[in-house]
């Protein structure tokens, strides 16, 4: 190597010791006659001395930051008046005696320090990456991610798992996400689609006898984009067999503390709680809840049932429910932020948002005027209403006045973050089960039955019976892993018998019988021939990365990322293709 030394290494041990370094300039001030450059690599900075009027030194004028150096010099010691502690190199420098210019850095499209790079738009910084990537909080994330994915291989290699590749070209499926189509050159008219996930690979891998297999696998959905949402993205998929839920909870909350040990130091306390599907959405308004703050759901329907408030007692009437949440301390709420809040339970399906405030001594709502002393007395005393309070209402159906209140509660998590009336820790990381989903919702515009979670889900034994008669009623064994308000991944036990699988391909999903045959027919063939019972989880790496790192976009801890538009502004992909190119496959584009 071009180094003896790392820029994070020197110490005052290394006095007097010739070195050579190598790395990026990250700093030149010139302090009248002096140049003092602060020569960064990978691991660290390290200050360097250069006296220009060294024949060999007088090239140091032509530098910029950014430019790559190579240098030769001695170790000393920095006056204690200029010893700098924040830094673990800051004992000493490096007096120059000889260096070598690879590279000048051309004038920079932004600063490159944290702080001032955050302030210029994403998509240059993107068109950037290789820049954005040397800043050291991208590079930290990246190292991160390697400390999970090197802890998961591990953790799973030591328990009897073996890693497989799973091809990434496919056939289209129904029942998914939107897919990649990519046509085939040498099958003329046909296309493949990219793997969604290698959900029925593994499963394949499970009859084959593999018993425990996993892989970092990467996944492809045409999907709309957000924060923590990509084309591409990896997930740690798992199957294993002979196994029920239980040994799946185990084995993945002991990974989840693994990586979380192996690349924060951080100690994750095991078992994991659990939820049903109903308790979460009853008290957080959410599968997927955020619980390190309070303001819980409570159904107040038994107490409004009667109610003068028609608006309360016609939702109950109706076989609906009415439910509210304290906003502890929030009731100081700016008009702009009411209707805030106001617009996005309009975008949820309600007319309004009912609310009450505490302060100064009094009550003040709209909807006082319609409560009787006994009514807002029980709300008083259930909700531990006090001075400065903020109470949220829905009305109407279940399912619909859950999601309004679940999404109210975690805007009024960020609106009190901002404001500091709650602290959470940024090292807190409450992990969470959630079980007991219905297997089957009902799609009104489909007119039949959906798959909750896919159509490979085992049914609760118990529940077994009412497939047939009340598909709505039957729980599946599906569970998905959540913390702090973000769906880590989901899983399940699968169906592993070929006349139970296809029940619910024709009888219950409605799939057509020849694309039941043309699409899983392989699959209910393999069932045939011995199928073990089986389960698994896929867990989104780049959203564990993510929370790892305390960051809320997962393009902040993936190499090179795409837009919420698809694009890669570095390699400005997509781009179009060549008549020739479109020829071969038999393709004509639309004008």
């Amino acid at each position: 190597m071009k180094r003896t030394h790392h820029c994070s290494e020197l110490s005052i041990e290394n006095i007097g010791e010739n070195v050579r370094l190598i790395g990026w300039v990250h700093s030149i001030r010139d302090h009248g006659g002096l140049f003092f450059i602060d020569l960064r690599d990978r691991e660290g900075i390290t200050q360097l001395v250069f006296d220009p009027r060294r024949e060999n030194l007088r090239t140091v004028h032509s530098l910029r930051d950014e430019s790559v150096i190579e240098v030769r010099g001695k170790v000393s010691q920095r006056p204690a008046d200029t010893a700098n502690d924040r830094i673990a190199t800051g004992a000493v420098e490096v007096i120059v005696d000889d260096f070598t210019i690879h590279n000048i850095c051309d004038v920079l499209p932004f600063p490159m320090t944290d702080a001032k790079a955050e302030s210029v738009s994403e998509d240059i910084r993107l068109t950037h990456r290789y820049l954005d990537l040397r800043r050291r909080k991208n590079f930290q994330r990246l190292r991160i991610r390697h400390r999970a994915t090197c802890a998961v291989r591990n953790f799973l290699d030591k328990n009897g798992f073996l890693e497989i590749e799973t091809p990434y070209l496919f056939k289209t499926t129904p029942e998914g996400a939107r897919e990649f189509l990519v046509p085939s050159r040498l099958n003329p008219g046909m296309m493949y689609a990219l793997a969604q996930s290698p959900q029925q690979y593994k499963q394949m891998l499970m009859v084959s006898g593999i018993e425990r297999y996993y892989s970092l696998a990467r996944c492809f959905r045409d999907e709309d984009l957000r924060a923590d949402r990509q084309p591409e993205f990896t997930q740690i998929d798992l199957e294993m067999s002979f196994v029920d839920r239980e040994d799946i909870y185990s084995l993945v909350e002991g990974m989840m503390a693994t990586i979380w040990k192996e690349a924060r130091a951080i100690d994750v306390k095991i078992p994991f709680p659990r939820l049903s599907y109903r308790s979460a959405m009853d008290r957080f308004g959410s599968d997927k809840p955020d619980t390190r703050f309070a303001m819980e759901i409570t159904d107040f329907s038994d107490l409004f049932s009667g109610s003068d408030f028609k608006v309360f007692s016609s939702a109950i009437a109706d076989g609906g429910c009415v439910k509210a949440f304290n906003g502890k301390s929030l009731a100081d709420i700016s008009q702009g932020e009411m209707k805030a809040l106001e617009d996005v339970a309009r975008t949820l399906g309600a007319k309004g948002l009912a609310y009450i405030k505490a302060e100064r001594g009094q009550w003040k709502s709209p909807i006082l005027k319609f409560l009787s002393d006994s009514e807002k007395n029980t709300l008083a005393e259930k909700l531990n209403v006090e001075e400065g309070d903020l109470i949220f209402f829905a009305a109407g159906q279940w399912e619909q006045s859950c999601k309004i209140l679940g999404r109210i509660r975690t805007e009024c998590r960020d609106i009190a973050l901002a404001k500091g009336k709650i602290n959470i820790p940024s090292d807190m990381f409450n992990f969470l089960w959630v079980v007991d989903f219905p297997l089957m919702t009902f799609d009104d515009e489909k007119g039949h039955f959906v798959a909750t979670h896919h159509p490979f889900t085992a049914p609760v034994d118990g529940d077994m019976e009412a497939l047939k008669t009340h598909p709505e009623k039957v729980r599946g064994q599906h569970y998905d892993i959540v913390l702090n308000g973000t769906e880590l991944g989901g899983g399940s036990i699968r169906i592993h018998r070929p006349q139970l699988q296809e029940y619910v391909f024709r009888e219950i999903l409605k799939i057509p019988g020849d694309v039941v045959s043309d699409r899983f027919g392989y699959m209910l063939k393999a069932f045939s021939y011995g199928a073990p019972p089986h389960g698994g989880i896929a867990i989104g790496l780049d959203r564990l990365v993510a929370l790892l790192c305390g960051t809320a976009s997962i393009r902040d801890v993936i190499a090179f990322p795409k837009t919420q538009r698809g694009v890669d502004m570095m390699a400005q992909s997509p781009c179009s293709a060549s008549e020739k190119q479109l020829r071969e496959l038999h393709i004509k584009l639309a004008q």
